[in-house]
């Protein structure tokens, strides 16, 4: 009996020692595919250093020669800080970057990790994608390898490398967050569509540099940090990068022509979501929300409530499949689209225009006054589609003062405000009235619509 339980201990040992084997080759393998990674695609990393002149009431002051004589130039220009990388394409090599890096640059200064410094100039930008792209005479590093960034998963390692704060060539490593974000530009001016989320830190000075598969391909450009949500609460590993494959569309457009131009639709959309089939007669598609006057696609006859399904024949799965199916064709292009209308497929022909710039596409909602800690405005088609609102009439929560009643009584931003002490709110004008009429310490009760449920809040 002793040697069968002598048996049975060592074959669970040798089973322990075996799965502790495993787990110590896994982690081997993954930490020598990182290595590998960055082997791969740091020596292509550059910092990017950026000189611009500023503006100041003290520039006026020395339009004087005299004045200039006396005191001498003024000192008024501002270097800004990011990261690039050496990409190739056509038998020449360029550096991409973040426009926002290069944006009103008088002098731009890449540098390597060995320390050897080049003069860059700015061959063309497209600020819808933040991307820079930068001639480099007589470089000699190698380029950065693209991948696909359509293949990437949540959960995927992804690497960071730039030069944060400044310290060259730093690394960190994490795990895609999320995919198709659709991010509010800092500037206000509109959004950045489409980003990579990740929580690989990424801080000031990262701006314009690689994101890294396991692969030691580059998938995604670093772009922006979030700091703080609305309401002003500070947020950490929450990180967007732009995916490669569109800027490898933009590259090529930009190089042969120093510009980049997109086909436009002129639609506001959403997914097809599960339970919508009943009522569309389709379980996937690109829905249509509303559409722009005098579009292309108002021109065609397309409708807000059509369900688009296909381009020319190749399968529509979602709005992002449709954005990308047109963005990047030619403006005067004409596509047959495949749509559902009240149950029925059809097909109607569209010559696409050139995109307008984003701010001139953008709608411009009323604001509310501020009361009680809460910024709302108007309903917009944008509005409805970031927050999933179906409702037509009331006024969205786009800010919570981190502190006020509002805050403390529950409010969100993306909450629709329907009434206000059980008086109804349809717009911005209604809410003026509304609340000019009570104090900041009256009673308050707010119906809310948030997530398609109505409730109560009471700010106390």
């Amino acid at each position: 009996m002793r040697k069968v339980w002598a048996v049975m201990l060592a074959v669970a040992l040798a089973g322990v020692a075996l799965a502790q084997g495993v787990q110590e080759a896994i982690a081997a393998s993954g930490q020598a595919a990182i290595k590998a990674a960055i082997r791969e695609v740091a020596p292509a990393v550059v910092k990017v250093e950026a000189t611009r002149k500023v503006s100041t009431w003290w520039d006026q002051f020395f339009q004087d020669p005299f004045l200039r004589r006396f005191f001498g130039e003024p000192d008024t220009t501002q270097t800004s800080l990011g990261s690039g990388f050496v990409v190739e394409y056509a038998g020449r090599k360029y550096i991409l970057t973040n426009y926002h890096v290069v944006e009103n640059a008088t002098s731009i200064v890449v540098t390597a990790q060995s320390g050897e410094s080049w003069t860059a100039q700015v061959i063309g930008t497209d600020e819808l994608l933040d991307l820079a792209v930068l001639a480099v005479d007589g470089i000699d590093l190698p380029a950065a390898p693209l991948g696909d960034s359509s293949a990437l998963e949540i959960g995927d390692w992804v690497i960071a490398i730039g030069n944060p704060l400044g310290f060259s060539h730093t690394v960190t490593l994490g795990i895609v967050s999320a995919l198709n974000r659709d991010v509010p530009k800092p500037d206000g001016s509109g959004y950045y569509r489409r980003m990579i989320q990740t929580d690989a830190a990424i801080n000031p000075g990262n701006s314009g540099g690689p994101l890294v598969n396991a692969y030691g391909e580059v998938v995604g450009m670093n772009t922006i940090i979030a700091r703080q949500t609305s309401s002003g609460i500070a947020v950490e590993g929450i990180n967007f990068a732009v995916p490669i494959n569109e800027i490898k569309l933009a590259l090529t457009q930009i190089v042969e022509k120093g510009r980049v131009t997109r086909a436009w639709l002129g639609v506001y959309l959403q997914d097809v979501i599960p339970g919508m089939e009943r009522q569309l007669g389709v379980r996937e598609g690109a829905l249509v929300t509303e559409v722009v006057a005098n579009s292309p696609a108002a021109k065609a006859g397309i409708k807000s409530g059509d369900v688009i399904i296909a381009v020319d024949g190749e399968r529509i799965k979602d709005s992002n499949d449709l954005q990308m199916a047109i963005m990047y064709r030619r403006p005067g292009e004409r596509v047959s689209l495949t749509l559902v209308r009240d149950k029925r497929t059809m097909t109607v022909g569209v010559v696409l225009e050139e995109r307008p710039a984003e701010s001139a596409m953008a709608p411009s909602p009323s604001q509310g006054v501020v009361k009680f800690g809460l910024t709302v405005q108007d309903l917009t088609a944008e509005l409805r589609s970031r927050y999933g609102i179906t409702q037509s009439a009331g006024v969205v929560v786009v800010a919570v003062e981190s502190g006020s009643r509002a805050y403390w009584g529950g409010v969100q931003v993306g909450d629709l405000i329907v009434e206000v002490n059980r008086q109804s709110v349809a717009s911005t004008s209604d809410w003026n009235r509304i609340v000019s009429q009570l104090s900041e310490q009256d009673e308050v009760l707010l119906t809310v619509i948030r997530s398609g449920r109505t409730r109560f809040i009471l700010l106390p």
